[in-house]
């Protein structure tokens, strides 16, 4: 396998993949979109950018290239720098490089690194297997001009009315028709009022209640005093990572270091890889974790963001 498709295959579990040395692929989740230009519904699916500024090595896709191919973790690292030299040395030749299944860079005029995803590649697991669907317009005046011709051609027959002694049995059956359904709206307007009573009860005993308990209030005479406690909330799947270390001794000395400086830092435990996480903190959403890391990698590029599964 090659380095591009195990970058692809992190990008279905992880939204942050870097490529040592060269940046970062980032994915971010879009919701399903009806585009009225092509007259297409479009799945949910993962938007990818690049960013050439965290080139710094996390483990994450040496540690996923060692596992897969049974190789020592320097051997991994080496293959990883020469697939970037390979990069790098193709760009400055022909100004574009392909990343399999992930999407085409290209070196402008003035110099500068563009991406373009491929549209082809949707990473979000969840739409696996779904394709666009074409918008199909509804033909209402068509299907109506069928009818009318239908009933055009549709022969219609006329039989004269044959009176007999079985009318007034007719007559009577309508008569006991009538009185049932007079019987059945009686009962159903009975139903309504003891339905209508019941909520009326209820909402009756619910105040009473409340004005119990708010005269058993007042009746205290030395109410305990209020305790204010201040939690910091630490919860969220949404993590700022600082670093991932092989011994543990030493994540535990990074957070000790971190919150030394200030940081909310904390050890969340061992990976899948073996390496220990320390993340500068947590977030419930994903846009305050992304504005913190923007604020974090000012001072630690390698930073970055951890989305862990629900």
């Amino acid at each position: 396998m090659t380095i591009a498709t195990y970058i692809s295959d992190l990008l279905y579990r992880y939204e942050c993949v870097i490529l040592p040395g060269f940046g970062a692929f980032l994915s971010q989740k879009v919701s399903a979109e009806f585009n009225e230009k092509e007259q297409n519904f479009y799945p949910p699916k993962k938007q990818l950018s690049f960013n050439s500024q965290l080139k710094k090595n996390d483990g994450l896709l040496a540690n996923y290239i060692a596992e897969s191919e049974n190789l020592g973790y320097k051997q991994a690292v080496y293959k990883i720098e020469e697939y970037v030299q390979q990069l790098q040395s193709q760009l400055e030749s022909d100004k574009n490089f392909t990343v399999k299944n992930i999407g085409t860079f290209q070196v402008t005029k003035e110099g500068k690194l563009q991406f373009e995803p491929l549209t082809t590649s949707n990473f979000l697991a969840e739409a696996f297997g779904l394709a666009s669907i074409p918008a199909m317009s509804v033909s209402r005046e068509v299907l109506k001009k069928q009818v009318e011709e239908l009933e055009e051609k549709a022969p219609i027959l006329f039989t004269p009315e044959k009176r007999s002694a079985s009318s007034y049995l007719k007559y009577a059956a309508i008569g006991i028709l009538a009185i049932g359904l007079t019987g059945f709206t009686g009962l159903k307007l009975y139903s309504n009022q003891v339905t209508n009573h019941n909520i009326a009860e209820q909402q009756a005993a619910e105040s009473q209640l409340q004005q119990k308990i708010q005269q058993a209030t007042f009746v205290i005479d030395n109410p305990l005093p209020e305790i204010t406690l201040t939690v910091t909330n630490q919860s969220g799947n949404y993590h700022i990572v600082a670093g991932a270390f092989r011994v543990e001794e030493n994540a535990h000395q990074k957070v000790t270091e971190l919150r030394a400086e200030g940081h909310k830092a904390r050890y969340i435990g061992e990976n899948k890889y073996g390496l220990h996480q320390v993340v500068y903190s947590s977030y419930p959403t994903r846009r305050e974790a992304i504005n913190a890391l923007y604020k974090v990698q000012k001072n630690n590029a390698g930073s970055w963001l951890l989305v862990q599964e629900l």
